[in-house]
């Protein structure tokens, strides 16, 4: 072996070690806290589905709460550890954390500085750290999508068939996880159609190299025939497996195994089924009617604060590698252009303003501006060899600005103002106040009392007719994320709409929790006598309609229980 081999295998280990390190590094910091943090509307919403299929082994794809990914691999986790907040988390984190490995991926077309850059990039953006922390579809759609793109490369590079069956499952699971995948693959069209504008232009003689691209493109295809084939058979085999229903009137998987017959009618229901039924409700449905130009700045509002310094060195990287040097490398253009056709396509797709939606912009971003470090290095090394302190000192100052702009906003967004209105990546129907403490004394009363836990008051959370939804006599939106609460610790939900309801259900010794509006706290505190009342911010962004009190009657705590105390008296 030559000596410079020896040198490049070792400096490969050194990058290996270095990524796999952050990636460690990036699973504590997603582990840490995981739970303290109460349930976003949206986490208790997909969250309570999720444990009413873990619970009754019934499933059938709803749009509206996206793809079945989370559902699939949610359902026996909650069975094997129990379903709680920082459970209904932690396959999130799980892959928010391996993000930074994908960086090995591409270490063949990026500096050894560049690689380990983007993975810490990865790792310790704020919002794929706050969202990482998140049970929510799209920090696994970007994970998936990104490693596909790499293992594809890798296939390309490589001319190894394993990666690009590695590719094909990734690819398959990106679209298991949200219908924004289909946004994904329009993105990466525009992308390489771009990419393949400036190539040929760099070429001479365009023609004769668009036919030479053409004759490869065509000779790998006849090559690739056989693994194209069953690539398509593992993509929908994935796609079948989790998006087919579950124990429904209709064909399901759990029927192929008594019936093997049923093959086409579970498989068409788990594909045609599933896109008519994201058809009629995303396409048709008007979720997108809403002016673009507010949701764009929501969306660069967003960017600007949580992935300001990754935005600046992402346009920085591109140019310097566009326009310096021998030519362009493919991948730091590819994913420049994936990522601003995300930022704006994004404001069209989505139906709310939510700083998730960054998500899908700042994953392939951070490829150039992880070229954009190498950059800063490039010069700051130069700049020490020509012995020039001012440009050193000016390198130096704009790398230590990029640390303490995901330094502070990490510290502080992410862990100590995690639920506040402020805070820029927070989205609205986050909960602002803790009432885990609550929550906490509801599970412990409910383990022992005998007959109703808890007892919902008020026209604005109970409904006039039950529901589908437990509790059913609540009307069930108005009154999340308390739902997963009551449904994760196994507590007995009655209502009372009115007064005269109240009196009926608090006759003679009156449920251990109740649950009402702050401004029918007056008329409860004088009913409940001896009760501890908490009051609680519900929405970040709320107008005091939905402030909820909870009254707990603590001397019907178990022994071993301490009452929570948190809330506002």
């Amino acid at each position: 072996m030559r000596a410079t081999d020896g040198v490049v295998s070792s400096r490969r280990r050194r990058v290996t070690l270095a990524v796999v390190a952050i990636a460690v590094l990036g699973l504590l910091a997603r582990i840490a806290f995981l739970g303290d943090r109460i349930a976003h509307w949206d986490e208790a919403r997909v969250g309570y589905w999720i444990l009413n299929y873990a619970e009754t082994g019934s499933f059938v794809y709803r749009p509206m709460i996206h793809g079945p990914f989370l559902h699939q691999v949610n359902a026996p986790l909650f069975s094997l550890l129990g379903p709680n907040d920082f459970t209904m988390r932690l396959v999130v984190a799980i892959l928010g954390a391996a993000l930074p490995l994908v960086a090995l991926l591409f270490r063949d077309r990026l500096r050894s500085t560049e690689t380990i850059a983007l993975a810490l990039f990865l790792a310790a953006d704020p919002v794929l750290l706050y969202y990482s922390r998140f049970m929510r579809s799209d920090l696994p759609l970007a994970v998936f999508s990104l490693f596909a793109v790499g293992f594809f490369v890798q296939a390309i590079d490589t001319r190894r068939e394993r990666w690009f069956h590695a590719g094909v499952i990734s690819l398959a699971l990106a679209f298991t996880t949200k219908e924004n995948v289909l946004i994904t693959l329009v993105t990466w069209l525009g992308a390489l159609a771009l990419l393949v504008d400036h190539r040929l232009f760099l070429d001479r003689g365009w023609q004769t190299a668009l036919r030479r691209r053409t004759t490869w493109i065509r000779h790998g295809v006849r090559s690739w025939t056989p693994h194209l084939l069953a690539g398509m058979i593992e993509f929908l085999a994935i796609v079948v497996y989790f998006y087919a229903p579950r124990r429904t009137d209709g064909p399901g998987f759990d029927d192929l195994l008594a019936d093997p017959t049923t093959l086409p009618a579970v498989v068409g229901e788990a594909t045609l089924g599933s896109w008519n039924a994201f058809y009629s409700l995303w396409i048709e449905g008007g979720h997108q009617d809403h002016p673009y130009l507010p949701y764009l700045a929501d969306y660069l509002e967003t960017l600007s604060t949580g992935s300001g310094a990754l935005v600046v060195l992402a346009v920085v990287g591109f140019l310097v590698d566009r326009y310096t040097g021998d030519r362009p490398r493919d991948l730091v253009a590819f994913c420049f252009y994936w990522g601003v056709v995300s930022v704006l396509g994004y404001p069209i797709a989505t139906d709310i303003m939510a700083p998730w939606a960054t998500i899908h912009a700042i994953v392939p971003l951070a490829v150039p501006a992880a070229a954009g470090v190498g950059v800063l290095f490039a010069w700051g090394r130069a700049a020490l060899a020509d012995d020039n302190r001012a440009a050193v000192a000016a390198v130096a100052i704009a790398l230590l600005l990029v640390v303490a702009q995901i330094g502070v906003v990490a510290a502080d967004d992410v862990y100590l103002d995690s639920q506040s209105d402020g805070n820029e990546l927070v989205q609205y129907a986050q909960p602002a106040d803790d009432f885990h403490p609550a929550i906490d004394d509801m599970a412990a009363v409910s383990a022992t009392n005998e007959g109703t836990d808890v007892l919902v008051y008020g026209e604005f959370f109970v409904a006039e007719q039950s529901g589908a939804r437990e509790p059913g006599c609540t009307k069930w939106f108005n009154l999340l994320p308390i739902p997963w609460y009551t449904e994760s610790t196994d507590a007995t939900v009655s209502c009372a709409r009115n007064v005269s309801a109240f009196e009926r259900r608090t006759a003679g010794n009156p449920p251990p929790v109740v649950i009402g509006l702050t401004t029918d706290r007056a008329f409860l505190a004088d009913r409940l006598d001896g009760y501890d009342a908490r009051s609680y911010v519900m929405r970040t962004q709320d107008t005091g309609k939905t402030n909820t009190t909870f009254f707990v009657d603590t001397s019907r705590l178990p022994a071993n229980a301490t009452a929570g105390t948190e809330g506002n008296p």
